[in-house]
């Protein structure tokens, strides 16, 4: 029996992890894979937070920046509450030895992304995640009371009482690498596990992003809310055959520009006449927000999108060739480095991008401490969105895999990891205080049922089913919807979903298997939530509304 398990390796569950170790908890930190297969590892951009607290003005500004990109439905109050602990929860991360870039005269250097009306994004050039994964990572195999289980599938939450209305979470199983499961008691569990960007063809989330901990939770009896907002970036590197990767929105900040073929031939040609000729009055995006490209990913990824649906093409172009390219390559080497894997200098040729699906704005409905909210389970519905009151007893959810309010419709850009490390600060302290409170621990509990169930033996059927639905979702639940498209779905996900159901039912379980059926599980969820919402709000865009985009 452990104080606290942590499942996933983010920022978020490293960070909880290391705190929760110091505080004197023992502490298990089950990851899929290694440590540093997270989503956090692939962020680019950076953090966003106002450093100096005392600054009313810029804090105003952050606050206002992250509602208006979030349609005006976020969650005022946990806006500011995120906003004004964001100082000090950026210089944890410093003192956990994060070294974000500073400029020659020493100070830190701020960048701009879309959304923004300041500078006020920390970064590591473009390898933000991945200096923060490095630092914490670092800090939490020095932590004696953790335990690390690396390649390690957590499979379901285990109850108290799974037929009371109050539940409790004691623990849960776990699947390891040889295909065995095992039992890891535990007072509390934090989930961590990242997003579900899988879902979909073309994604910047890493393999292990198959939306587990949402839909463990979920049969738990867990809340959701906000999954008909899925966020995607509007610049994912796209040719057609080489596999994307993400081109961070800071590139557009430093001043690059989305075009069409024909955008750049017209601006090429004025600047026979005019050296002046500014790109952005070529660029498709200034019909579509006064912003340009610089105006928040929905809005951004939606105009491309329309162009791409216009033309028939593939993707559409950031251009660069009227910036340094040497401070290009400089700010963002890795970029650089794998655009010169493909034969394209930046600086120089335009990046042949497209959307791509990003980050899930929805999860588990949680409160201000990190808690996970139980929903009512006299209400049958797949938007598992009806809460009865009541929190779900020894459950936390962090960083993407819960929804605090933050986002509203959209997530401004860079507010990802300063909500995660906000969460787990919080999560950390709720901890202490909840554990403090519990008396004997549930001892005895019981072992993964394995009885009659054989080995898989035929992984067609898998590879089959979760190509059809990833086809599904990126066909019929992408950027722009409609209800023919989504009832659709609807359709095709109910028989994914038996057919899933029929291979667990006989099978051990097994990777493939698991994250299938909890893929199908979360698609189900998404639509109905799509279906359900009524407005053209932020990430959720509905042909049949008759909005404009």
């Amino acid at each position: 029996m452990v104080d606290v398990t942590i499942v996933g390796s983010g920022i978020a569950g490293l960070f909880v992890a290391i705190r929760s170790a110091r505080a004197g908890q023992t502490v298990a930190l089950v990851t899929k894979q290694r440590l540093s297969d997270s989503s956090t590892n692939f962020a680019q951009g950076g953090i966003a937070g106002v450093l100096d607290r005392n600054d009313g003005d810029a804090l105003e500004a952050h606050v206002k920046d992250t509602l208006e990109a979030g349609g005006g439905i976020g969650n005022e109050k946990i806006i500011r509450m995120v906003v004004e602990e964001a100082a000090v929860r950026i210089q944890d991360l410093i003192d956990e030895g994060v070294n974000f870039h500073k400029n020659d005269s020493g100070n830190y250097d701020l960048a701009m992304e879309g959304g923004h009306n300041e500078r006020r994004i920390l970064h590591a050039k473009d390898a933000t995640g991945a200096e923060i994964e490095r630092a914490l990572i670092t800090a939490c195999l020095n932590e004696q009371r953790v335990t690390i289980y690396e390649d390690c599938l957590a499979l379901d939450l285990i109850l108290d009482d799974r037929t009371s209305n109050d539940r409790k979470v004691v623990g849960l199983w776990c699947l390891k690498s040889d295909s065995t499961v095992f039992t890891l008691p535990s007072r509390a569990v934090v989930l961590a596990t990242g997003g579900a960007g899988q879902l979909w063809r073309q994604t910047t989330n890493p393999s292990v992003a198959t939306g587990d901990g949402i839909a463990m939770a979920v049969r738990a009896g867990a809340a959701v809310r906000d999954l008909e907002f899925v966020q995607f970036h509007p610049t994912s590197y796209s040719n057609g055959t080489t596999k994307s990767f993400l081109i961070s929105e800071a590139v557009r900040g430093d001043g690059a520009v989305l075009m069409t073929e024909e955008d750049l031939t017209n601006w090429r040609a004025a600047k026979q006449s005019d050296q002046n000729a500014n790109p952005n009055d070529f660029s498709f995006m200034r019909h579509a927000d006064k912003r340009g490209s610089l105006a928040t990913r929905d809005i951004v990824a939606r105009a491309a999108d329309a162009e791409l649906k216009r033309s028939g093409r593939r993707h559409v172009l950031l251009v660069t060739e009227h910036l340094d390219a040497e401070h290009l390559a400089q700010r963002f080497p890795t970029i650089a480095q794998k655009l010169t894997d493909v034969r394209i200098e930046i600086g120089i040729d335009p990046i042949p991008v497209a959307p791509a699906a990003h980050y899930i704005v929805g999860g588990l409905a949680v409160n201000e401490w990190g808690e996970v909210k139980q929903r009512d389970l006299t209400i049958d519905e797949q938007t598992c969105t009806s809460l009865s009151g009541g929190m779900l007893e020894g459950l936390f959810a962090i960083g993407e895999t819960a929804c605090t309010g933050l986002h509203g419709a959209n997530r401004l850009a860079s507010n990802s990891l300063l909500e995660a490390v906000v969460f787990s600060h919080r999560a950390g302290v709720r901890l202490q205080e909840w554990l403090a409170t519990q008396g004997e621990e549930k001892t005895g509990l019981p072992d993964w049922r394995a009885d009659g169930l054989d080995n898989l033996q035929e992984h067609a059927p898998l590879v089959h089913d979760r190509a059809e639905l990833r086809s599904t979702m990126s066909d019929d639940m992408g950027l722009v919807k409609s209800g023919w498209r989504m009832n659709r779905a609807s359709r095709r996900l109910t028989l994914l979903d038996d057919e899933i159901d029929r291979i667990w039912r006989r099978c051990l379980p097994t990777r493939e298997v698991v994250e299938l059926r909890n893929m199908v599980q979360l698609a189900q969820m998404v639509t109905a939530a799509s279906l359900k919402r009524k407005e053209n709000i932020g990430l959720h865009y509905n042909l049949d509304l008759n909005k404009k985009i």
